[in-house]
């Protein structure tokens, strides 16, 4: 299900009616009240769900989720993501895809079409958010009424506060990653993980950090193999739709210029 994100829930609720099992291109939601009531028919259903969060399949994700998990980092207080290219820069969406553009159908304009893979991993590796607010604007306004680029600031459940960057106006994006905890460190720059903990023999975030797990395959490819039978991590209705919701949170907090609970 590749349409305009206005038109998701009429698709996959007539999907789930018909017992299909469904790939629907993130986000799932236009915002999170839709999103939820896709994934309640889509759990009720019981089919086979996936979306496209390909970067949880990443090596380097995957060991920092477990890290996490295992302590290595000690309370985590502090995780930043950022997400961007230069596709407004590049005008990339006038070849068939200004529906991307336009927040009637989108929803989101680049802070939420890059933004939501990355707030995927910060939520799959911390948990859920509580609260968000964002700054967004537009830098050459190519794509009217269509925000360009923005910075979300969020406070996880656990405690810990992350900062989301997100863009369709950057020539360079080095440094996609940066975990800080009480006991340990980590950051990845151009494609190499730096990752320091006293827990880890041989951290010492001096090196590039190369004992990963392999990637998976992508997250389309994960959908086909678990419709083949196969036993595939995928991405919950319910994560799906919490993605959604936290994203419309942020760009209420963008508008109101204030801190928003995230419903």
């Amino acid at each position: 299900i590749c349409t305009e994100t206005n038109l998701h829930e009429a698709v996959v609720l007539a999907a789930a009616a018909a017992g299909k099992h469904m790939f629907v291109e993130k986000p799932l939601g236009f915002a999170g009240a839709d999103a939820y009531k896709m994934a309640e028919a889509i759990d009720k259903a019981g089919v086979i769900f996936q979306t496209g969060y390909f970067n949880r399949g990443f090596g380097f994700h995957r060991f920092l989720k477990e890290q996490v998990e295992n302590g290595a980092f000690g309370q985590v207080t502090r995780y930043r993501q950022s997400n961007c290219h230069s596709g407004s820069l590049g005008r990339w969406f006038d070849r068939g895809y200004l529906w991307m553009t336009d927040m009637e159908q989108a929803g989101v304009g680049a802070f939420g079409d890059l933004g939501t893979h990355a707030l995927d991993i910060m939520m799959w590796i911390m948990g859920d958010v509580d609260r968000v607010t964002a700054a967004l604007d537009v830098a050459v306004d190519n794509y009217d009424g269509c925000d360009e680029f923005g910075e979300g600031l969020m406070v996880f459940k656990n405690g810990a506060v992350g900062t989301l960057a997100a863009g369709w106006v950057d020539v360079a994006d080095p440094v996609k990653l940066q975990i800080s905890g009480t006991e340990g460190h980590a950051h990845i720059v151009n494609g190499e993980l730096f990752f320091k903990s006293e827990h880890v023999d041989g951290a010492d975030g001096e090196a590039p950090w190369t004992d990963l797990p392999e990637d998976w395959p992508h997250a389309f490819e994960l959908f086909f193999d678990a419709v083949a039978g196969q036993d595939v991590a995928l991405v919950s209705s319910q994560e799906a739709a919490a993605r959604s919701a936290v994203m419309e949170a942020f760009y209420q907090g963008a508008a109101s210029q204030s801190w928003v609970k995230v419903v």
